[in-house]
């Protein structure tokens, strides 16, 4: 068993870094207090062609797997950018997932290259108010007049969509009780966001300002039957295609993130001088992070384990799942043990530290909870009776 990169993949890392350290502490510092998304960062990775990372040749990617996917987002993270640079282009890689898969050819050409070129931006419109995870109790209706449907409902934290041309939107074109399985009688489209019938509500929230989190009120929102995905009702099987890739994405940007806490505790705590020793002398400041780094490097074993499995088509979720789990504990707890070795200074802004602990957050909360996690280990892995 070979847990080492190839050269490869080696490059993929080096080459992310070299890009990413075009944008310092200072950028991202600014980008938290002032917002803005991060358009330098996302044109500088469409330039060099890591939109398409996972996207096949023919359209313009790169044709690579979810694995090196994985390595150019932990780099991102890591380089300090946390999720506010992941955030920016996550969506390129997993979102589009079901165009790839199960659009027709003649979609493929037309909605793929604009993306990985870096000319659109896409928003990924599920989530609604009143559903959170229950997927398949989703209220936004799509209903078919002619060659188009007209849709209709609410979505909340759709990401980037202040700045998206573009969105994938799931959407009920049967009603519920109409519908043989619970899965079925939603439908996928990829189309634009025509702020005309979209209206875009910003919630503020407590970090990563820079990339936007909305509200949208979709109102007589027209979209050609062309720009559905698909069958018409299969679209919650088509989405649930990228999850797994999701979860393993997040968690790698979550071991990102802790390790760039985790590299600026211990320098803090070599440098900062108390009672005429460094801190770093302490076994009080040196066991926790120690057990951080450890914390770290098991969950990213199991990181990587998952996007192994996902690139050779080999079933994942409970890898993906327990690496998401594992990679957000483990990059909160290394954050929040930063701010912690700082002492004081770990809640100044200037020593970044309490935005890493801000932004870190979002790998425990998104896309799945830790309770959900350990209700499908339990059911799925160990075979306990379902408990809701």
């Amino acid at each position: 068993m070979d847990f080492s990169f190839s050269q490869e993949q080696q490059t993929i890392r080096e080459a992310i870094n070299k890009i990413c350290a075009q944008f310092d502490d200072q950028y991202w510092l600014e980008k938290d207090r002032n917002g803005g998304f991060p358009v330098e960062l996302h044109q500088a990775l469409a330039k060099d062609g890591w939109l398409g990372i996972c996207i096949p040749e023919q359209y313009g990617g790169s044709g690579l797997g979810i694995t090196e996917a994985t390595i150019m987002m932990q780099a991102i993270s890591e380089s300090g950018a946390g999720m506010t640079g992941a955030s920016s282009v996550h969506m390129n890689i997993f979102g589009l997932n079901p165009v790839v898969q199960f659009a027709t050819e003649e979609q493929k050409m037309r909605m793929l290259p604009p993306l990985i070129e870096g000319r659109e931006r896409a928003c990924f419109a599920v989530t609604e108010p009143n559903t959170g995870l229950n997927t398949t109790q989703l209220k936004v209706k799509a209903d078919r007049q002619g060659d188009h449907y007209v849709l209709s409902g609410t979505k909340v934290w759709i990401s980037t969509a202040q700045v998206a041309e573009k969105m994938l939107i799931l959407a009920r074109t049967t009603p519920l009780e109409e519908c043989k399985k619970h899965t079925d009688g939603l439908s996928l489209f990829y189309t634009d966001l025509d702020r005309n019938f979209v209206r875009v509500h910003e919630i503020e929230k407590m970090g990563r300002k820079a990339v936007d989190s909305n509200e949208l009120f979709i109102d007589g929102l027209k979209v050609p039957v062309e720009d559905r995905i698909g069958e018409e009702g299969k679209g919650f099987h088509y989405i649930m295609h990228g999850m797994n890739a999701e979860r393993i994405l997040i968690a790698a940007e979550g071991i990102g993130l802790g390790r760039a806490a985790l590299k600026r505790a211990t320098e803090y705590a070599k440098e900062r001088i108390v009672f005429d020793r460094p801190i770093g002398m302490n076994q009080g400041i040196q066991h926790p992070l120690a057990a951080n780094w450890m914390e770290l490097e098991a969950a990213n074993l199991m990181v990587f384990n998952a996007a192994t499995l996902f690139d050779k088509g080999e079933s994942c979720g409970a890898q993906a799942n327990a690496a998401k789990y594992l990679a957000g504990e483990a990059g909160f707890n290394a954050c929040q043990q930063a701010v912690m070795t700082h002492g004081g200074f770990g809640y100044a802004k200037e020593y970044h530290v309490e935005r890493y602990l801000r932004e870190v957050l979002i790998t425990r909360i998104a896309p799945v909870s830790p309770q959900l996690v350990l209700c499908f280990i339990a059911e799925r892995v160990l075979g306990l009776p379902k408990s809701y």
